[in-house]
């Protein structure tokens, strides 16, 4: 069997002999032979492809222990190994565009500075609307909805005390509610009244992580509205008869479907499209939540929603009840009204809010 070098070896497969080293210690590329007096590595001809397909995903970014997996699976089913790469690049690509949209406001923050010119100058205000509704299935209502002058959200509370612990999530953020949000930065501010919820929650829990909710909330701030998302609850925003979702589900399926492992038409009858990956409950971890901050239009319009909305009813006919000339009132109703006609099998709430000149 003809036998390389580690100097060899590293210079054909363009990996240096120090990384060779390391992958040997790691269990991730052994060499063929060790020579049991000097130490020194040799390998064979037949591990290029491997060391190359190392190198290639370490070019990629991928960390060592998902490589070992690509490796493993290279050996048995190259398609199972090209999945497992297609998946990491998906998951990139969508941690890649939410530090993007981060970059973005950061640049603009620091080039205007959070007083800047157009940034709450403009005579912006909203008109809003909150309902919610038990459903035609479930015994009691667990979802909370909230609509006041600054302060929009939806929680979806689960568990035993599901209800308490969406309404001590919302009650929480109430605080916010007010004439002028407090001074400092009001994504730092939205964050801390998260970390407020969470202890709510958790009070009202009693250190059940069975016991739980979603959280999804707009803060006014004259002209912007910042975002907190945690769990399924969903925000979306009308822009010009376009419907945009713009918050992500912390979900098992959204995180499959991100990572390529199902398809978005498959996510939808999936056993297990309930199961949150994040959410507030009265466990001891903490979840982090999704923070953003949006640049608002006059003629926007806002939803916000549970899950008994946006499971069983398609984000055409979403978008079709929004865009009617229908007040925000009117809205909620239809748009509560239309999971009712699907079959209502859960709690459904809503949040509709208008942006308009005063």
């Amino acid at each position: 069997m003809a036998m390389l070098t580690i100097g060899a070896f590293a210079k054909a497969c363009r990996l240096s002999p120090k990384a060779l080293r390391l992958y040997d210690e790691l269990d991730l590329l052994r060499p063929a032979r060790v020579d049991p007096d000097t130490g020194y590595r040799y390998y064979a001809a037949g591990q290029l492809e491997q060391a190359r397909l190392v190198a290639w995903l370490r070019r990629l970014g991928m960390p060592l222990a998902e490589i070992r997996r690509v490796c493993l699976l290279h050996d048995r089913d190259s398609t199972a190994a090209a999945r497992e790469v297609r998946a990491y690049w998906a998951r990139v690509e969508t941690e890649t565009a939410a530090r993007r949209d981060l970059a973005a406001f950061l640049v603009d923050h620091l080039t205007t500075g959070p007083d800047g010119p157009g940034k709450d100058t403009a005579m912006l205000e909203l008109r809003y609307s909150a309902h919610s509704d038990t459903g035609r299935v479930r015994p009691a209502n667990q979802d909370t909805a909230y609509a006041g002058t600054r302060l929009l959200a939806v929680a979806d509370g689960f568990g035993p005390a599901g209800a308490p612990a969406s309404s001590a999530a919302v009650e929480a953020l109430r605080f916010l509610d007010t004439d002028e949000v407090p001074s400092g930065g009001v994504l730092d501010i939205l964050e801390d009244a998260v970390r407020g919820a969470e202890q709510a929650v958790r009070d009202v829990a009693d250190g059940s992580d069975e016991v739980g909710t979603t959280l999804t909330a707009l803060l006014w701030t004259g002209s912007r509205l910042a975002l907190v998302h945690i769990g399924d609850s969903r925000a979306y925003l009308l822009r010009d008869g376009e419907l945009f979702r713009i918050t992500h589900d912390h979900t098992m399926v959204q995180s499959m479907v991100d990572e390529g492992r199902l398809a978005p038409e498959e996510a939808a009858s999936h056993p297990e499209r309930a199961l949150l990956l994040k959410a507030l409950t009265g466990g001891r971890a903490s979840a982090s939540p999704d923070l953003r901050l949006h640049d608002t239009r006059a003629g926007d319009r806002y939803l916000l929603c549970s899950d008994g909305l946006s499971g069983v009813v398609p984000e055409h006919r979403v978008r079709e009840l929004l865009a009617s000339p229908l007040s925000p009132a009117e809205t909620v109703r239809a748009l509560v009204g239309a999971a009712n006609a699907a079959g209502g099998p859960d709690n459904v709430s809503c949040v509709v809010a208008d942006v308009v000149e005063p």
